[in-house]
């Protein structure tokens, strides 16, 4: 396009969409894409594109967002509801677990939706298998079962893999008093003498961690394989299968904890469980590009896809803007709004038995 600057005529080109085009440099796809993609403009504090959304991955415990808050504006923004992954509820004394905590914000929430003529949404706890109270697992499990729970995540900030990743506090396993401390990562035999692994020494998956999926199963919630090894992903992948689950889920596959291939995503869609791709991945912080997760999509159908927040922390937005942000992303990398709809709101309303 002569005579015609070279920003303007990447702002041509991104209006002209042209699909065969695939540039493999990350900036000039991203220029194309922010460039290309509308929707209706911001006007903060609102958040809008992401209404009926469930963010099946929000955070809440100590340190991270406040629940009443961010569901305030969930419910304002139109979403459809929150699943906490964690909340107060893994520590306070008075209520059984998190699912005590998220009754209380739920009560709270439809009092102040009362007043302001905000429609109310759904809130829903999850439960790590790590947080027992001092139970026996498969005892806590049962507890937090009949607490009402909605989802079961296999272990993840004690698990062998986030240890052997990252490390953890050493006072976990005896070895500080102090708190703040944080260790370098551990090397894998001393990550899993110390850490929670899932399998036994012959590969199979551990007959309590087992039971837990069978009970998962029975009450129909959502179970999540946590920060898993390869091997761990695939032996409860068989448990899923033998036991014919069909809320399984594999969060932020994309991360460094989980790190799929393609191949092994379709392998696992195929066999119906769901990835749960979230702004984690693309934050700044893990920088994976929304282009790869976009096209990762697409590749792999959206009947099996979910996206959700994995927000909480000080360093995200909130979680609303959260789910927009990675929504946007992926309808401006390519997702239909058929199949944002679909992987934002329809295929999270199944996971939380609504449809």
């Amino acid at each position: 396009m002569d005579g015609i600057p070279a920003d303007r005529e990447l702002m041509a080109e991104a209006g002209l969409r042209r699909p065969n085009q695939a540039p493999h440099d990350r900036f000039l796809a991203s220029y194309r894409a922010r460039m290309g993609y509308r929707d209706t403009p911001l006007e903060p504090p609102a958040v809008h594109g992401v209404e009926g959304a469930i963010d099946l991955h929000c955070h809440a415990h100590e340190g991270q967002q406040d629940a009443l808050a961010v569901a305030r504006t969930a419910a304002a923004s139109g979403m459809g509801g929150l699943l906490f992954k964690s909340s107060l509820g893994m520590r306070r004394p008075d209520v059984a677990g998190p699912a005590g905590v998220i009754r209380e914000v739920a009560a709270d929430l439809r009092r102040w939706c009362e007043e302001t003529g905000v429609e109310s949404i759904g809130l829903w706890a999850g439960w790590i298998t790590s947080f027992t109270k001092g139970l026996p697992m498969l005892r806590a499990a049962r507890t937090q079962l009949a607490d009402g729970v909605k989802a079961v995540w296999m272990p993840v900030f004690r698990s062998a893999n986030t240890l052997h990743k990252v490390g953890g506090p050493p006072i976990w396993w005896g070895a500080s008093t102090d708190p703040a401390e944080w260790s370098d990562p551990l090397p894998w035999a001393r990550a899993v003498e110390v850490g929670e692994h899932t399998l036994d020494g012959h590969g199979r998956l551990k007959p309590e961690y087992k039971e837990v999926f069978r009970m998962a199963a029975d009450h129909d919630v959502m179970v999540s394989f946590g920060h898993a090894t390869h091997e761990e992903i695939f032996a409860m992948a068989e448990a899923v299968r033998e036991l014919h689950i069909t809320k399984a889920v594999i969060d932020h596959p994309f991360s460094p904890f989980i790190d799929l291939s393609l191949a092994e995503m379709r392998e696992l869609t195929s066999a119906g469980i769901y990835m749960n791709f979230t702004y984690d991945e693309i934050s700044p912080l893990l920088g994976v590009n929304p282009a790869d997760m976009a096209a990762a999509i697409l590749e792999l159908g959206t009947d099996h896809v979910t996206l959700s927040s994995d927000a909480g922390e000080p360093l995200f937005p909130h979680t609303v803007e959260a789910i927009r942000l990675i929504r946007a992303h992926m309808r401006a990398f390519g997702l239909s709004e058929e199949q944002a709809h679909q992987v934002c709101v329809i295929n999270p309303g199944v996971l939380m038995g609504l449809r």
